[in-house]
């Protein structure tokens, strides 16, 4: 199968146990960007007085943004984790894949937390997107 960019047959789902222990299906992406990962620092530089230069690895969390309409049943879900956080006063752990077709690629997400989540949708002519933000442990590819 050849590449494509195609984003529309995207799939993304979660898993939060003691809240979802079978996984959710998201939908109602907003329309511009249905998700976007920040980029992840693999190492720490350091140049000596000499112009040596010194490197490490260093382990980095992914942040993950999710970026859903304001009709989507997805923010039900996560307004369920934010809930759920608040009543326990502690954190509920997420694991999840997404699914992208046209590259044939699963990325798994693992030892994740809700990080940051909007409580309202911001509304200007219509009712506009919300953004959670899931911080990752890990976020890696593999062959579908």
């Amino acid at each position: 199968m050849a590449r494509s960019i195609t984003s529309a047959n995207v799939v993304m789902t979660i898993t939060v146990p003691g809240l979802y222990d079978s996984p959710q299906q998201f939908s109602g992406y907003s329309t511009d960007k249905a998700w976007s990962a920040e980029a992840v620092k693999l190492a720490e530089t350091m140049m000596g007085v000499d112009g040596h230069l010194s490197a490490g690895y260093v382990p980095n969390p992914v942040s993950f943004t999710v970026s859903l309409q304001a009709d989507s049943l997805g923010i039900d879900i996560f307004e369920a984790i934010t809930n759920a956080t608040r009543q326990a006063r502690e954190v509920y752990r997420i694991s999840g894949t997404i699914s992208v077709p046209a590259t044939g690629k699963v990325y798994t997400g693992t030892n994740g937390v809700l990080d940051t989540a909007a409580v309202i949708p911001d509304a200007s002519k219509t009712l506009q997107a919300q953004n959670f933000i899931i911080i990752w442990e890990k976020l890696v590819p593999s062959l579908a």
